[in-house]
């Protein structure tokens, strides 16, 4: 059986603005992307995933989109992306961008004339509410962010809706005007030679028209988001999503071999709705459930066979070990031995892994100072560790200033331990994180078993996983240690060491048992 490029390859999250700068204002941009084509070839990826990169007044960094067709001066021109493109492609390289199409900003052109008044021909276009009978806020719907989710204009005397700041109004997309403009936007960018697209907050895109107040949520405490103080029932998820998302893989479907990968934080049986009937959804819906499970065997090989029963027949499968709303793996884990074991996991589970950049170097969280704070949700709920710039820290190239990512002031400011964890320095070390994302990632490409091989799962402990990958004759045996102590696993008698996550392991010796070290993976050929 063939397949598709986004099934055999991995996607590589790139946050623009802390990848790499080449004009030395302190944010990354495109020419920045291009400059590290040869890291990213070298490292083994096959899809580059940019993070906005539109026009913004940068409320919330990208993700309030003042213009859907067009390039943030900070990143660059639509010239400059369309070489990014095509040296991407020169390279063998694929790139999927970032597709917003819940809000877009409050100085877009379509909200600007939506909220002149209400008879406006756009004013549809967002969704608009008389206040309550006391004047107040038409629900109790709450703010992702913290506060009201409504926001009322003095102008035409009407609430907007915004499941985010006040500053990303929601769009209507009951509207067929909407639907068709925003399958447009997709078009325009599917024309210049994207091959897919990211969807960000799919599941939030509809919401009940009835305007109900949802119910309070019995198991909320002050330690979490406001937000979560109320059940999202009648804002998230509704089954009206569905044929919104069936549009967007519509539109897809008109241009050969493109992907369209859809963000939904959501239970198992709800994220499966997302591949669609007869998968005319999501070619993948986002797979965030390792970020959220316990670190501990018996969990990870329960939350992995309850998502491969699950899949409908024909889905494929994907994986996620963080990205730039989440603490970074080394901090959650605890380190790098942690990591790595990890990074092999990730890349030796059946489906599409995604790695976030910086995830291959072990970067940590950063620590910033208050008056340093750029994220809107810190800024909004401080004290809850809500806040997503400690992830979003510049990458480590060197042990230079600033780690090579720039010659001006940083956006954020870079981690402490850039002079060792660095791209240069651990490419020139041998048993360092990256060389082993370097060797897992190399591997995946020469060994069809473990790039679109099938799993099953052999063995679980407190304290190992044992699975196996396999593509025909061919048997790849994974075993992870997750304790702190040496532990043994059972193998097949005739096993052959490919990659350990312990570069001075030599082989593996013949016998019933073998002894892994303190979180140690392993992946082993069976027989000859």
């Amino acid at each position: 059986m063939t397949h598709a490029w986004w099934q055999e390859g991995v996607v590589y999250q790139i946050y623009p603005r802390s990848f790499q700068d080449s004009d030395d204002d302190g944010v990354g941009d495109l020419n920045g992307i291009l400059s590290r084509l040869d890291y990213l070839r070298w490292l083994g990826i096959k899809a580059v995933w940019i993070s906005p990169i539109f026009p913004s007044p940068m409320a919330d960094f990208g993700y309030d989109v003042a213009h859907y067709t067009d390039i943030a001066p900070v990143f660059g021109t639509l010239a400059e992306f369309d070489r990014l493109v095509g040296e991407l492609h020169r390279h063998d390289l694929k790139l999927v961008l970032d597709f917003v199409p819940n809000h877009t900003s409050n100085q877009h052109p379509w909200f600007r004339s939506s909220r002149a008044s209400r008879s406006n021909e756009q004013r549809d276009w967002y969704v608009w509410r008389d206040p309550a009978p006391d004047g107040g806020p038409p629900t109790n719907w709450l703010s992702e962010f913290g506060g009201p989710a409504w926001t009322l204009d003095s102008q035409t005397g009407q609430y907007y809706y915004h499941a985010y700041l006040p500053e990303q109004p929601d769009l209507n997309w009951r509207e067929p005007e909407v639907r068709s403009a925003m399958y447009n936007v997709l078009r325009f960018w599917l024309k210049r030679g994207v091959d897919g697209f990211r969807v960000d907050a799919i599941h939030m895109l509809v919401e009940d028209e009835s305007l109900i107040d949802n119910p309070p949520n019995p198991a909320w405490d002050a330690r979490q988001s406001p937000a979560r103080r109320l059940l999202r029932t009648y804002t998230a998820d509704l089954p009206e999503t569905h044929v919104c998302v069936a549009g967007m893989r519509c539109v897809l479907d008109e241009y050969p071999d493109r992907v369209l990968i859809g963000e939904a934080y959501l239970p198992i049986h709800r994220l499966m709705l997302y591949y669609g009937e007869s998968l005319s959804g999501f070619h993948l819906p986002f797979n965030y459930h390792l970020i959220s499970t316990p670190w501990n065997p018996r969990a990870i090989a329960s939350i992995v066979s309850d998502y491969e029963r699950a899949l409908p027949v024909g889905g494929w499968p994907n994986w996620v070990l963080g990205n730039h709303d989440k603490s970074r793996l080394v901090t959650r884990l605890g380190g790098i031995p942690q990591a790595k074991l990890a990074a092999l996991l990730l890349l030796s589970l059946r489906g599409t892994p995604t790695i976030y950049n910086g995830e291959e170097i072990g970067m940590c969280d950063g620590i910033i100072p208050p008056e340093l704070v750029q994220d809107p949700w810190e800024k909004k709920v401080p004290g809850l560790g809500l806040g997503r710039d400690p992830c979003r820290t510049p990458m480590l190239w060197t042990d230079q200033v600033n780690s090579g990512f720039t010659r001006g002031l940083p956006w954020l400011p870079m981690v402490s331990d850039f002079a060792k964890c660095n791209v240069s320095a651990q490419i020139a070390d041998p048993n360092s994180l990256l060389m082993l994302y370097h060797r897992l990632l190399h591997l995946r490409r020469a060994e069809p078993a473990l790039a679109v091989g099938d799993y099953r799962y052999i063995d679980v402990t407190d304290h190992t996983l044992v699975f196996e990958r396999t593509a025909g004759e061919r048997r790849l045996l994974i075993a992870l240690n997750f304790s702190g102590e040496p532990r043994p696993v059972h193998l097949a008698d005739d096993v052959r060491l490919m990659l350990s996550t312990d570069v001075n392991r030599g082989h593996i010796p013949t016998a019933d048992f073998v002894d892994l070290e303190p979180f140690e993976g392993i992946i082993a050929a069976a027989g000859p």
